[in-house]
């Protein structure tokens, strides 16, 4: 069984989100300190029929090393056919998503659709496993419901039949987003004297004092951080800072629009300016937080749907604020 050693007490990684965590957005939390990074997630049909949005998703940097790509589907032939096209991008693992809640996807008994049927679950997991010639690591959540929270005896069976780390989703899949992440039983998955492999925790980390707070007392291997990085990809900095006991810097405005241009360009060339300039409309709420008076720019930034227009704008929000 092949085992993940990041070499760190507590590793601080960007957990996958569709449309959010592309190559451009993982350069950018690179830089500011993610220990870990992870693709968006992949559909296994998309892959083996060469789909070009996909492949794209596939496509990382050098630095962005330790890197997995994400896969999900329901169908283990399919599964098991896209994983020597993942290998040959070389990543560090493949993960497998257990753990998506939407109805497109679990509805059709992909990602934490899968929870409703456990032997399933073990039984692809386990054939990916064999599989493949790198580590196959697992996110997933709590269980299926409220009535159904698994999770701790499943840690286990994922482990026994060789995942290389597990990372934890602290909701169930019925919850979709809403309450509050539940981490008590990820703290309890890791406490488990049977278990070994890293694990990771994930769920309402949106400051590096939650971040800290949740390894102090569930002392876990790991931390993914997904909507608190959205638009934040100081909050890896700021987490790492944090954990060695020093202060966590302020992020000026002409650091956020410097930071928030550099992303913006980079995802027009990534993937062309109409469809750099929707996805990057999720951004710019997070790289402008807080700062006062803030809709006079942030209504004419999100509708615009050119580069040239942003660029303007970005520069305009630089004088208003300097």
């Amino acid at each position: 069984m092949e085992t993940l050693d990041f070499g760190k007490n507590c590793v601080i990684g960007l957990s996958p989100m569709d449309d959010i965590t592309d190559l451009p957005f993982r350069e950018l939390c690179k830089s500011f300190g993610a220990d870990l990074l992870i693709t968006e997630f992949i559909a296994s049909e998309a892959l083996n029929r060469e789909a070009e949005k996909s492949e794209r998703k596939m496509r990382f940097t050098p630095a962005q090393h330790p890197l997995g790509i994400q896969i999900f589907g329901a169908n283990e032939e399919e599964l098991l056919q896209c994983i020597e096209i993942v290998e040959a991008q070389h990543p560090d693992f493949i993960d497998i998503n257990w753990g998506c809640p939407v109805r497109k996807v679990a509805g059709k008994g992909a990602g934490s659709g899968i929870l409703k049927d456990i032997p399933k679950m073990l039984h692809i997991t386990e054939a990916l496993v064999k599989h493949s010639h790198i580590p196959v690591t697992v996110k997933t959540r709590l269980g299926y419901d409220s009535d159904n929270k698994p999770i701790v005896e499943l840690a286990e069976r994922l482990q026994d039949i060789g995942i290389a780390a597990l990372s934890i989703h602290g909701r169930t899949k019925t919850q979709m987003y809403q309450g509050s992440a539940d981490w008590t039983l990820i703290g309890e998955v890791k406490s488990n004297p049977r278990m070994h492999i890293p694990i990771f925790g994930n769920g309402d980390i949106v400051t590096p004092q939650q971040a800290l707070d949740a390894r102090n007392k569930y002392g876990v291997d790991g931390i993914l951080i997904g909507r608190g990085a959205i638009g934040n990809p100081w909050i890896f900095e700021q987490t790492q800072r944090v954990f060695r006991g020093e202060d966590v810097r302020e992020i000026t405005v002409a650091e956020r629009v410097e930071v928030c241009r550099k992303h913006l360009l980079a995802a027009v060339e990534f993937k062309g300016e109409h469809t750099a300039m929707f996805e990057m409309r999720k951004h710019y709420s997070g790289y402008f937080k807080g700062l006062f008076d803030f809709k006079q720019f942030r209504i004419p930034l999100v509708n615009t749907t050119t580069l040239d227009a942003a660029l303007e704008i970005l520069s305009r929000i630089e004088q208003h604020y300097q």
